[in-house]
């Protein structure tokens, strides 16, 4: 917007290396407030650490809001991207710890649906706010001014609106107060405290949590002395056991790769130039760019709702490897008609190719939308163990905003440099993405998150040790009869239990 760019200084807008910082600091900032949210989430609890993500981007947008230069542009997205770090990742944490096996996928898939609905209403409402004053010399400040405020009323709805819900069960289990994490999953549930379903679900969350308890103690018995030095060593062994216990470390690289391969399909590349990257394809004028990128911010919402619908019925591998397949074939289109009709684009000529090109970029969105938008969250979110659930995502997530701060700040020098070969670039890497679902991420759906466990365990170590342990504390709980051998089979349940696990 021409006010804008008078506002941060024309060069902040022109440079390609500026306007890719000028993006991507906030992708910096949510880089660094994921991992120290690993940590507050469990101190805090998860209504707390949503808070104080809230409070941190409420700050950021008020520094935005008061900018009279580039500075207050940079540091108060950098601020406000701490706060997006927070929330990105203590959403979908909060979600699947709420949510039921057989509903987890479309509850967690229901954040990536809310984020496509904002980016869908943000790009409508900067085409509108483009027109306050003008759109040339002269343009009003409210013109770039309303879009950056409006972003207090949804803070201020989650902030507020996160202390009526009801605290994570899992999270109260773990800090000892098993009467509240009894009484939240009957309510979340709507059946009373002794219905077999809610005995059921809380006797696993709490086997799985003395399992972990246990566990820590016979390997850090050192670190569960009382004490604040105790408690920091403890966490930043546990920490450290992502990398060094085997089953950890394979969720450790699912849940980064995951990541990685969102970001590098490149569509934050699309969503965050897509009015540059529509005028190299052939439109003219930067309202017929801003219409374009919010036709594509409606056609990806529209997509995201299959994956709300039908995540826990197709799975999430299927589902994941389809969405990179069609991701890479509109990219690998859109480079071959840029290719060939570039030179008529840079003279003004789109024509039919530049429309085309347009439409392809669009389909992207679709596949992007109702597959790797949501499911890699869904995985991510699902993963990890009770114990290191919270720095297992964090590490996730800042996984998520390292490279999307490294895709903010590339793209504009890529497509300046390599042309239509940054999409030949983003096509290879949707191919590969396909091919690390395929052969090293396992199917979770309709997995308990207690059962994930068995999904990547080994039998090497401590691995037999570690089931044993569990096998005993089930026995213990009333999971299992107890008379299984555990090296070879999984644990059985009651016949009750059975019945209750079919229902479900």
């Amino acid at each position: 917007m021409a006010s804008f760019s008078e506002t941060v200084h024309p060069n902040s807008i022109s440079n390609t290396t500026t306007r890719g910082l000028l993006t991507a600091i906030l992708e910096l900032g949510a880089w660094i407030g994921v991992l120290i949210n690993g940590i507050l989430a469990d101190r805090l609890g998860r209504k707390l650490a949503t808070v104080s993500g809230v409070v941190v981007f409420l700050l950021g947008v008020i520094v935005q809001a008061c900018a009279t230069g580039p500075s207050y542009i940079f540091g108060g997205r950098f601020v406000t991207g701490m706060g997006v770090g927070t929330l990105s990742m203590i959403v979908p944490l909060y979600n699947a710890e709420l949510a039921p096996a057989e509903l987890r996928g479309s509850l967690v898939s229901l954040q990536q649906l809310a984020i496509t609905f904002g980016i869908m209403v943000s790009y409508w409402i900067g085409y509108g706010t483009n027109y306050i004053g003008g759109t040339g010399a002269g343009q009003s400040k409210a013109a770039w001014l309303v879009p950056i405020c409006i972003q207090i009323l949804p803070a201020l709805g989650l902030g507020i609106g996160i202390l009526f819900m009801p605290p994570s069960p899992r999270w109260l289990m773990t800090e000892g107060r098993e009467e509240e994490s009894l009484a939240v999953i009957s309510q979340i549930r709507r059946l009373p405290t002794d219905h077999v379903l809610v005995q059921f679900e809380y006797l696993e969350v709490k086997a799985q949590h003395r399992f972990e308890i246990e566990t820590s103690k016979a390997r850090f018995p050192q670190y569960h002395e009382p004490g604040v030095m105790n408690q920091i060593k403890l966490g930043y062994y546990q920490y450290l056991s992502l990398l060094t216990n085997r089953s950890l470390f394979k969720r450790v690289v699912v849940a980064v790769f995951i990541m990685v391969f969102q970001q590098w399909t490149g569509v934050n590349a699309i969503l965050y130039y897509a009015a540059f990257i529509f005028k190299d394809l052939g439109l003219t004028g930067n309202t017929t760019s801003l219409l374009a990128s919010g036709v594509g911010g409606i056609l990806m919402f529209l997509a995201t709702i299959p994956a709300v619908l039908y995540i826990d019925q197709f799975g999430r591998k299927p589902v994941l490897i389809a969405g990179a397949v069609g991701m890479g074939i509109c990219h690998i289109i859109v480079a071959g008609l840029m290719g060939t009709y570039a030179k008529d684009w840079a003279i003004g000529r789109s024509g039919a190719a530049g429309w085309a090109a347009v439409v392809f970029v669009w389909l992207y969105e679709v596949n992007f939308g109702y597959s790797w938008g949501p499911g890699a969250w869904v995985v991510v979110a699902e993963v990890f163990p009770l114990g290191v659930r919270a720095k297992g995502i964090s590490i996730g997530a800042s996984s998520n905003w390292l490279n999307n701060f490294a895709i903010g700040q590339a793209t504009p020098e890529m497509i300046a440099a390599m042309g239509y070969g940054t999409f030949i670039f983003f096509g290879l890497i949707c191919f590969i993405g396909a091919l690390f679902v395929y052969f090293l991420v396992p199917e979770t759906k309709n997995l308990t998150l207690e059962e994930m466990d068995e999904v990547f365990g080994d039998e090497a170590g401590n691995a037999i040790e570690d089931r044993n342990r569990l096998l005993q504390i089930y026995t213990e709980l009333g999971l299992t009869d107890g008379g299984e051998p555990i090296a070879e089979k999984k644990p059985k349940t009651t016949s009750e239990n059975v019945e209750v696990e079919t229902a479900a």
